[in-house]
Protein backbone atom coordinates (compact mmCIF):
# COMPACT_ATOMS: atom_id res chain seq x y z
CA UNK A 1 0.00 0.00 0.00
CA UNK A 2 2.88 2.30 0.67
CA UNK A 3 3.47 2.60 -2.92
CA UNK A 4 0.68 4.79 -3.35
CA UNK A 5 1.29 6.38 -0.41
CA UNK A 6 4.19 8.15 -2.08
CA UNK A 7 2.36 9.54 -4.60
CA UNK A 8 -1.06 10.46 -3.22
CA UNK A 9 1.07 12.60 -0.55
CA UNK A 10 3.31 14.02 -3.61
CA UNK A 11 -0.08 15.69 -5.02
CA UNK A 12 -1.39 16.06 -1.52
CA UNK A 13 2.00 18.40 -0.95
CA UNK A 14 1.32 20.26 -4.67
CA UNK A 15 -1.98 20.95 -4.10
CA UNK A 16 -2.33 21.78 -0.37
CA UNK A 17 -1.69 25.38 0.91
CA UNK A 18 -1.93 26.60 4.24
CA UNK A 19 -4.63 29.08 4.74
CA UNK A 20 -7.09 30.66 2.54
CA UNK A 21 -7.35 34.00 0.80
CA UNK A 22 -10.36 35.72 0.52
CA UNK A 23 -11.25 39.00 -0.49
CA UNK A 24 -13.22 41.20 1.46
CA UNK A 25 -12.63 44.67 0.39
CA UNK A 26 -14.97 44.87 -2.33
CA UNK A 27 -19.05 45.52 -1.62
CA UNK A 28 -20.32 44.89 -5.04
CA UNK A 29 -23.34 42.43 -4.43
CA UNK A 30 -23.25 38.59 -5.02
CA UNK A 31 -24.97 39.00 -8.80
CA UNK A 32 -22.39 41.52 -9.45
CA UNK A 33 -19.64 39.79 -8.63
CA UNK A 34 -21.04 37.07 -10.56
CA UNK A 35 -20.85 39.58 -13.37
CA UNK A 36 -17.48 40.66 -12.98
CA UNK A 37 -16.12 37.64 -12.75
CA UNK A 38 -17.72 36.23 -16.25
CA UNK A 39 -16.28 39.74 -17.65
CA UNK A 40 -13.07 41.09 -18.70
CA UNK A 41 -12.37 42.05 -15.24
CA UNK A 42 -12.06 38.79 -14.66
CA UNK A 43 -9.70 37.32 -16.94
CA UNK A 44 -7.29 39.79 -15.38
CA UNK A 45 -8.69 39.76 -11.31
CA UNK A 46 -10.25 36.32 -11.67
CA UNK A 47 -8.36 34.86 -8.28
CA UNK A 48 -9.46 37.94 -6.22
CA UNK A 49 -12.58 38.15 -7.27
CA UNK A 50 -13.69 34.30 -7.03
CA UNK A 51 -12.19 34.63 -3.27
CA UNK A 52 -14.11 37.47 -2.72
CA UNK A 53 -17.38 35.74 -4.41
CA UNK A 54 -16.84 32.65 -2.30
CA UNK A 55 -16.44 34.73 1.10
CA UNK A 56 -19.46 36.70 0.61
CA UNK A 57 -21.63 33.99 -0.01
CA UNK A 58 -20.35 31.87 2.91
CA UNK A 59 -21.42 35.14 4.67
CA UNK A 60 -24.78 35.39 3.04
CA UNK A 61 -28.03 34.36 4.68
CA UNK A 62 -30.41 31.64 2.61
CA UNK A 63 -32.65 34.83 0.89
CA UNK A 64 -29.30 35.77 -0.49
CA UNK A 65 -28.11 32.78 -1.51
CA UNK A 66 -31.41 31.44 -2.90
CA UNK A 67 -31.41 35.25 -5.07
CA UNK A 68 -27.96 33.89 -6.17
CA UNK A 69 -28.57 30.50 -7.36
CA UNK A 70 -31.62 31.78 -8.97
CA UNK A 71 -29.65 34.33 -11.09
CA UNK A 72 -27.25 31.48 -12.00
CA UNK A 73 -30.24 29.40 -12.90
CA UNK A 74 -32.26 32.17 -15.17
CA UNK A 75 -29.55 35.27 -16.20
CA UNK A 76 -26.77 32.44 -16.64
CA UNK A 77 -29.08 30.01 -18.36
CA UNK A 78 -29.24 28.70 -22.77
CA UNK A 79 -30.17 31.23 -24.90
CA UNK A 80 -32.43 28.51 -26.76
CA UNK A 81 -32.98 30.80 -29.98
CA UNK A 82 -29.71 31.58 -30.53
CA UNK A 83 -28.60 27.47 -30.29
CA UNK A 84 -31.28 27.28 -32.55
CA UNK A 85 -29.88 29.43 -35.33
CA UNK A 86 -26.98 28.35 -34.87
CA UNK A 87 -27.43 25.22 -35.01
CA UNK A 88 -29.09 25.99 -38.38
CA UNK A 89 -26.22 27.63 -39.67
CA UNK A 90 -23.67 24.35 -38.41
CA UNK A 91 -25.74 21.95 -40.13
CA UNK A 92 -26.19 24.00 -43.81
CA UNK A 93 -22.10 25.28 -43.09
CA UNK A 94 -20.50 23.14 -41.18
CA UNK A 95 -17.20 25.18 -40.91
CA UNK A 96 -14.84 25.37 -37.68
CA UNK A 97 -16.54 28.83 -36.74
CA UNK A 98 -19.54 27.88 -37.10
CA UNK A 99 -18.71 24.15 -34.99
CA UNK A 100 -17.23 26.44 -32.29
CA UNK A 101 -19.83 28.95 -32.20
CA UNK A 102 -22.41 26.70 -31.71
CA UNK A 103 -20.63 24.61 -28.79
CA UNK A 104 -19.91 27.88 -27.03
CA UNK A 105 -23.48 28.79 -26.93
CA UNK A 106 -24.65 25.11 -25.69
CA UNK A 107 -22.81 25.67 -22.39
CA UNK A 108 -24.78 27.43 -19.75
CA UNK A 109 -22.81 30.70 -18.76
CA UNK A 110 -22.71 29.26 -15.46
CA UNK A 111 -20.25 26.82 -15.99
CA UNK A 112 -17.98 28.89 -16.91
CA UNK A 113 -18.93 31.42 -13.59
CA UNK A 114 -18.14 27.80 -11.40
CA UNK A 115 -15.05 27.10 -13.48
CA UNK A 116 -13.67 30.98 -12.70
CA UNK A 117 -14.52 30.23 -8.71
CA UNK A 118 -12.36 27.53 -8.82
CA UNK A 119 -9.66 29.55 -8.49
CA UNK A 120 -8.39 30.19 -5.11
CA UNK A 121 -7.00 27.77 -2.33
CA UNK A 122 -10.14 25.85 -0.81
CA UNK A 123 -12.27 26.85 -3.47
CA UNK A 124 -13.35 23.21 -4.45
CA UNK A 125 -14.42 22.63 -0.69
CA UNK A 126 -16.67 25.84 -1.12
CA UNK A 127 -17.94 24.65 -4.21
CA UNK A 128 -19.13 21.13 -2.69
CA UNK A 129 -20.58 22.56 0.42
CA UNK A 130 -22.62 25.29 -1.80
CA UNK A 131 -24.04 22.30 -3.35
CA UNK A 132 -25.17 21.38 -0.20
CA UNK A 133 -27.33 24.23 -0.27
CA UNK A 134 -28.17 24.24 -3.44
CA UNK A 135 -29.67 20.30 -3.35
CA UNK A 136 -31.63 21.98 0.15
CA UNK A 137 -32.92 24.41 -1.78
CA UNK A 138 -34.02 22.30 -5.19
CA UNK A 139 -36.33 20.34 -3.04
CA UNK A 140 -38.78 23.70 -2.68
CA UNK A 141 -37.14 24.81 -5.87
CA UNK A 142 -37.25 22.16 -8.74
CA UNK A 143 -36.61 24.50 -11.34
CA UNK A 144 -32.94 25.18 -9.90
CA UNK A 145 -32.01 21.56 -10.83
CA UNK A 146 -31.07 22.77 -14.12
CA UNK A 147 -27.76 24.54 -12.12
CA UNK A 148 -27.34 21.44 -10.24
CA UNK A 149 -27.10 19.77 -14.00
CA UNK A 150 -24.26 22.07 -14.16
CA UNK A 151 -22.67 21.66 -11.07
CA UNK A 152 -23.05 18.05 -11.11
CA UNK A 153 -21.17 17.85 -14.53
CA UNK A 154 -18.55 20.28 -13.57
CA UNK A 155 -17.78 18.16 -10.08
CA UNK A 156 -17.54 14.73 -12.00
CA UNK A 157 -15.24 15.83 -14.13
CA UNK A 158 -12.85 17.86 -11.43
CA UNK A 159 -13.38 14.30 -9.29
CA UNK A 160 -12.66 11.94 -11.91
CA UNK A 161 -10.52 9.02 -11.05
CA UNK A 162 -7.86 10.80 -12.67
CA UNK A 163 -7.67 12.78 -9.53
CA UNK A 164 -8.16 10.61 -6.22
CA UNK A 165 -5.82 9.11 -4.44
CA UNK A 166 -6.69 5.78 -2.14
CA UNK A 167 -4.80 5.81 1.22
CA UNK A 168 -5.27 2.88 3.96
CA UNK A 169 -6.33 4.40 7.20
CA UNK A 170 -5.23 3.20 10.19
CA UNK A 171 -4.59 3.77 14.14
CA UNK A 172 -1.50 5.63 13.08
CA UNK A 173 -3.63 8.29 10.59
CA UNK A 174 -4.06 11.85 11.73
CA UNK A 175 -6.40 12.67 14.53
CA UNK A 176 -8.14 15.00 12.27
CA UNK A 177 -8.88 12.78 9.32
CA UNK A 178 -9.98 10.01 12.61
CA UNK A 179 -12.48 12.48 13.62
CA UNK A 180 -13.87 12.89 10.43
CA UNK A 181 -14.07 8.78 10.12
CA UNK A 182 -16.01 8.81 13.13
CA UNK A 183 -18.49 11.29 12.08
CA UNK A 184 -18.87 10.25 8.49
CA UNK A 185 -19.66 6.69 9.08
CA UNK A 186 -22.99 5.75 8.38
CA UNK A 187 -23.57 1.94 8.40
CA UNK A 188 -22.60 0.68 11.92
CA UNK A 189 -22.12 3.69 14.12
CA UNK A 190 -18.82 4.38 15.72
CA UNK A 191 -19.30 4.68 19.24
CA UNK A 192 -16.14 6.37 20.45
CA UNK A 193 -12.23 5.39 20.10
CA UNK A 194 -11.91 2.51 21.48
CA UNK A 195 -15.04 0.90 18.71
CA UNK A 196 -12.61 2.56 16.31
CA UNK A 197 -9.51 1.10 16.99
CA UNK A 198 -10.89 -2.12 16.88
CA UNK A 199 -11.90 -1.73 13.46
CA UNK A 200 -8.51 -0.12 12.37
CA UNK A 201 -5.95 -1.61 14.82
CA UNK A 202 -6.03 -5.42 14.83
CA UNK A 203 -4.13 -6.96 11.78
CA UNK A 204 -7.55 -8.45 10.09
CA UNK A 205 -9.01 -5.43 9.77
CA UNK A 206 -8.79 -2.81 7.14
CA UNK A 207 -9.80 0.70 6.14
CA UNK A 208 -9.31 2.40 2.58
CA UNK A 209 -10.83 5.89 1.65
CA UNK A 210 -10.61 8.13 -1.54
CA UNK A 211 -8.92 11.52 -0.97
CA UNK A 212 -9.05 14.51 -3.57
CA UNK A 213 -5.80 16.56 -3.39
CA UNK A 214 -7.89 19.84 -3.20
CA UNK A 215 -9.57 18.70 -0.02
CA UNK A 216 -6.80 16.33 1.49
CA UNK A 217 -8.58 16.43 5.06
CA UNK A 218 -11.51 15.13 3.51
CA UNK A 219 -12.25 11.69 3.12
CA UNK A 220 -14.92 11.58 -0.02
CA UNK A 221 -15.99 7.90 0.85
CA UNK A 222 -14.00 5.33 2.99
CA UNK A 223 -14.78 1.33 3.13
CA UNK A 224 -13.97 -0.79 6.32
CA UNK A 225 -12.86 -4.53 5.48
CA UNK A 226 -12.54 -7.56 8.09
CA UNK A 227 -10.28 -10.13 6.67
CA UNK A 228 -12.17 -13.53 7.71
CA UNK A 229 -11.64 -17.82 7.17
CA UNK A 230 -15.18 -17.22 5.60
CA UNK A 231 -18.21 -15.72 4.38
CA UNK A 232 -20.06 -13.76 7.41
CA UNK A 233 -23.63 -14.45 8.73
CA UNK A 234 -23.69 -11.81 11.36
CA UNK A 235 -22.12 -8.49 11.94
CA UNK A 236 -22.03 -8.53 15.82
CA UNK A 237 -19.39 -11.13 14.88
CA UNK A 238 -17.39 -8.93 13.22
CA UNK A 239 -17.45 -5.71 15.39
CA UNK A 240 -17.54 -7.93 18.91
CA UNK A 241 -15.25 -6.46 21.61
CA UNK A 242 -12.89 -10.00 23.04
CA UNK A 243 -12.69 -11.20 19.25
CA UNK A 244 -9.68 -13.19 18.99
CA UNK A 245 -7.66 -11.54 15.40
CA UNK A 246 -6.59 -13.82 12.83
CA UNK A 247 -3.53 -14.07 10.76
CA UNK A 248 -4.25 -12.25 7.64
CA UNK A 249 -2.12 -14.52 5.66
CA UNK A 250 -4.92 -17.14 7.04
CA UNK A 251 -7.66 -15.16 5.73
CA UNK A 252 -10.11 -16.58 2.83
CA UNK A 253 -12.29 -13.52 2.50
CA UNK A 254 -12.38 -10.05 2.37
CA UNK A 255 -15.72 -8.91 3.90
CA UNK A 256 -16.44 -4.67 2.97
CA UNK A 257 -19.23 -4.64 5.77
CA UNK A 258 -18.85 -0.63 5.80
CA UNK A 259 -19.23 1.58 2.73
CA UNK A 260 -19.80 5.43 3.80
CA UNK A 261 -20.13 8.60 1.18
CA UNK A 262 -18.79 11.27 3.22
CA UNK A 263 -19.92 14.35 1.53
CA UNK A 264 -23.19 15.17 0.79
CA UNK A 265 -22.04 18.17 -1.51
CA UNK A 266 -20.72 15.14 -4.01
CA UNK A 267 -24.49 12.98 -4.03
CA UNK A 268 -24.83 11.47 -7.32
CA UNK A 269 -21.02 11.33 -8.33
CA UNK A 270 -20.11 7.71 -7.64
CA UNK A 271 -16.87 6.39 -6.31
CA UNK A 272 -17.91 3.36 -4.54
CA UNK A 273 -17.69 1.23 -7.85
CA UNK A 274 -13.41 2.77 -8.05
CA UNK A 275 -13.16 2.04 -4.29
CA UNK A 276 -14.05 -1.73 -4.31
CA UNK A 277 -12.45 -2.65 -7.22
CA UNK A 278 -9.00 -0.97 -6.04
CA UNK A 279 -9.51 -2.40 -2.71
CA UNK A 280 -9.95 -6.08 -4.32
CA UNK A 281 -6.58 -5.12 -6.29
CA UNK A 282 -4.67 -3.94 -3.42
CA UNK A 283 -5.75 -6.94 -1.16
CA UNK A 284 -5.22 -9.63 -4.04
CA UNK A 285 -1.37 -8.13 -3.89
CA UNK A 286 -0.56 -7.89 -0.36
CA UNK A 287 -2.88 -11.22 0.59
CA UNK A 288 -2.46 -13.38 -2.54
CA UNK A 289 -4.69 -16.19 -0.48
CA UNK A 290 -8.01 -14.17 -0.63
CA UNK A 291 -10.40 -16.40 -2.85
CA UNK A 292 -13.87 -14.19 -1.96
CA UNK A 293 -14.47 -10.65 -1.88
CA UNK A 294 -18.30 -10.43 -0.24
CA UNK A 295 -20.09 -7.81 1.20
CA UNK A 296 -21.97 -8.13 4.55
CA UNK A 297 -24.86 -5.31 3.92
CA UNK A 298 -27.91 -4.40 5.15
CA UNK A 299 -31.30 -4.01 3.55
CA UNK A 300 -32.37 -0.80 4.46
CA UNK A 301 -35.93 -0.84 3.15
CA UNK A 302 -37.17 -4.10 3.74
CA UNK A 303 -39.70 -3.39 6.24
CA UNK A 304 -40.50 -0.05 4.81
CA UNK A 305 -41.78 -2.52 1.82
CA UNK A 306 -43.15 -5.22 3.42
CA UNK A 307 -45.80 -2.36 5.16
CA UNK A 308 -46.96 -1.43 1.81
CA UNK A 309 -47.58 -5.81 0.97
CA UNK A 310 -50.09 -8.17 1.51
CA UNK A 311 -48.31 -11.06 2.68
CA UNK A 312 -50.03 -13.67 5.34
CA UNK A 313 -49.69 -13.17 9.12
CA UNK A 314 -45.99 -14.87 9.57
CA UNK A 315 -44.64 -11.61 7.85
CA UNK A 316 -42.21 -10.09 10.13
CA UNK A 317 -43.41 -6.55 12.05
CA UNK A 318 -41.11 -3.48 12.30
CA UNK A 319 -38.77 -4.13 14.65
CA UNK A 320 -39.22 -7.29 15.50
CA UNK A 321 -36.48 -10.00 16.07
CA UNK A 322 -38.49 -13.47 16.95
CA UNK A 323 -40.54 -15.71 14.42
CA UNK A 324 -39.48 -18.06 12.02
CA UNK A 325 -36.17 -17.05 10.27
CA UNK A 326 -36.88 -19.12 6.89
CA UNK A 327 -39.63 -16.45 6.64
CA UNK A 328 -37.65 -13.26 7.12
CA UNK A 329 -34.90 -15.11 4.46
CA UNK A 330 -37.11 -15.76 1.93
CA UNK A 331 -39.09 -12.22 2.26
CA UNK A 332 -35.94 -10.75 2.12
CA UNK A 333 -34.77 -12.67 -1.06
CA UNK A 334 -38.05 -11.99 -2.65
CA UNK A 335 -37.50 -8.37 -1.77
CA UNK A 336 -34.22 -8.17 -3.10
CA UNK A 337 -34.80 -9.73 -6.71
CA UNK A 338 -38.74 -8.94 -7.21
CA UNK A 339 -39.48 -5.14 -5.58
CA UNK A 340 -38.88 -2.64 -7.61
CA UNK A 341 -39.12 0.78 -8.57
CA UNK A 342 -41.40 3.01 -10.98
CA UNK A 343 -38.16 2.48 -13.80
CA UNK A 344 -37.52 -1.07 -13.29
CA UNK A 345 -34.48 -0.93 -10.52
CA UNK A 346 -34.48 -2.53 -7.85
CA UNK A 347 -36.35 -0.56 -4.36
CA UNK A 348 -33.21 -0.83 -2.09
CA UNK A 349 -31.03 1.72 -2.83
CA UNK A 350 -27.70 -0.86 -1.36
CA UNK A 351 -29.09 -3.17 -3.82
CA UNK A 352 -29.03 -0.70 -6.72
CA UNK A 353 -25.51 0.00 -5.76
CA UNK A 354 -24.06 -3.24 -5.46
CA UNK A 355 -25.89 -4.87 -8.35
CA UNK A 356 -24.53 -1.75 -10.68
CA UNK A 357 -21.23 -2.75 -9.95
CA UNK A 358 -22.06 -5.97 -10.97
CA UNK A 359 -22.03 -7.77 -7.86
CA UNK A 360 -24.06 -11.08 -7.05
CA UNK A 361 -26.59 -11.37 -4.27
CA UNK A 362 -24.61 -14.47 -2.75
CA UNK A 363 -26.81 -14.94 0.58
CA UNK A 364 -29.04 -13.57 3.19
CA UNK A 365 -29.29 -13.98 6.98
CA UNK A 366 -31.70 -13.56 9.51
CA UNK A 367 -30.48 -12.29 13.15
CA UNK A 368 -27.86 -10.84 11.53
CA UNK A 369 -27.96 -7.45 12.66
CA UNK A 370 -30.04 -6.76 16.33
CA UNK A 371 -29.36 -3.49 16.67
CA UNK A 372 -32.00 -1.17 17.33
CA UNK A 373 -31.26 0.23 13.71
CA UNK A 374 -30.87 -3.04 11.84
CA UNK A 375 -33.98 -4.34 13.37
CA UNK A 376 -36.19 -1.32 12.22
CA UNK A 377 -35.05 -1.66 8.89
CA UNK A 378 -35.30 -4.86 8.14
CA UNK A 379 -36.22 -7.14 11.15
CA UNK A 380 -32.33 -7.97 11.61
CA UNK A 381 -31.26 -9.61 8.30
CA UNK A 382 -28.33 -8.27 6.23
CA UNK A 383 -27.18 -9.81 2.84
CA UNK A 384 -23.93 -11.11 1.50
CA UNK A 385 -22.86 -9.44 -2.13
CA UNK A 386 -20.53 -10.97 -3.80
CA UNK A 387 -17.76 -9.33 -5.98
CA UNK A 388 -16.27 -12.00 -8.81
CA UNK A 389 -14.06 -9.98 -10.77
CA UNK A 390 -14.37 -12.62 -13.56
CA UNK A 391 -17.99 -12.02 -13.51
CA UNK A 392 -18.63 -8.18 -12.87
CA UNK A 393 -18.46 -6.75 -15.90
CA UNK A 394 -20.55 -9.24 -17.52
CA UNK A 395 -23.22 -8.95 -14.49
CA UNK A 396 -23.11 -5.50 -14.64
CA UNK A 397 -24.17 -5.06 -18.40
CA UNK A 398 -26.81 -6.89 -18.07
CA UNK A 399 -28.24 -5.39 -15.16
CA UNK A 400 -27.43 -1.62 -16.99
CA UNK A 401 -29.57 -3.23 -20.31
CA UNK A 402 -31.73 -5.51 -18.95
CA UNK A 403 -32.16 -5.41 -15.28
CA UNK A 404 -30.87 -8.70 -15.18
CA UNK A 405 -30.27 -9.80 -11.18
CA UNK A 406 -27.87 -12.39 -10.61
CA UNK A 407 -28.21 -14.15 -7.36
CA UNK A 408 -27.20 -17.60 -6.24
CA UNK A 409 -29.55 -20.43 -6.87
CA UNK A 410 -30.37 -20.64 -2.97
CA UNK A 411 -31.54 -17.05 -2.86
CA UNK A 412 -33.76 -17.71 -5.87
CA UNK A 413 -35.19 -20.38 -4.54
CA UNK A 414 -35.42 -19.05 -1.19
CA UNK A 415 -37.86 -16.00 -3.35
CA UNK A 416 -39.51 -18.80 -5.38
CA UNK A 417 -40.61 -19.96 -1.27
CA UNK A 418 -42.62 -16.53 -1.49
CA UNK A 419 -44.33 -17.25 -4.35
CA UNK A 420 -44.95 -20.99 -3.63
CA UNK A 421 -46.78 -19.63 -0.39
CA UNK A 422 -48.91 -16.70 -2.08
CA UNK A 423 -49.94 -19.24 -5.12
CA UNK A 424 -51.27 -21.86 -2.11
CA UNK A 425 -52.98 -19.13 -0.53
CA UNK A 426 -55.00 -17.97 -3.29
CA UNK A 427 -55.51 -21.66 -4.48
CA UNK A 428 -57.20 -22.20 -0.89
Amino acid sequence: MRRNWVFGDLLSQLFERTGQVWGNDDTRSLIELCEALLSAEGEVSGYKLAATLLDRYRMSDDIEKLDFFHHLNDALDLDARQIEALAQDYAETPSLASFQALSEASEPRRQELLRRLNQPVGATDALVAMRVDLLRFVKTHPNLMRTDVDFKHLLRSWFNRGFLVLKQISWDTPARILDKIVAYEAVHRINDFDDLRRRLSPPDRRCFAFFHPSMPDEPLIFVEVALTAGVPNSIAALLEEDREPMNPAQAKAAVFYSISNCQKGLAGISFGNLLIKQVVAELSLELPRLETFVTLSPIPRLMQWLDTQSLDSSAPKRGASDGDDSDLKNLAAHYLLCAKRADGMPFDPVARFHLGNGAEIYDIHAGADLSENGLTQSGGAMVNYLYDLRRTERNHENFATTGAIQATRAVQAMASAVLDNKTKENVA
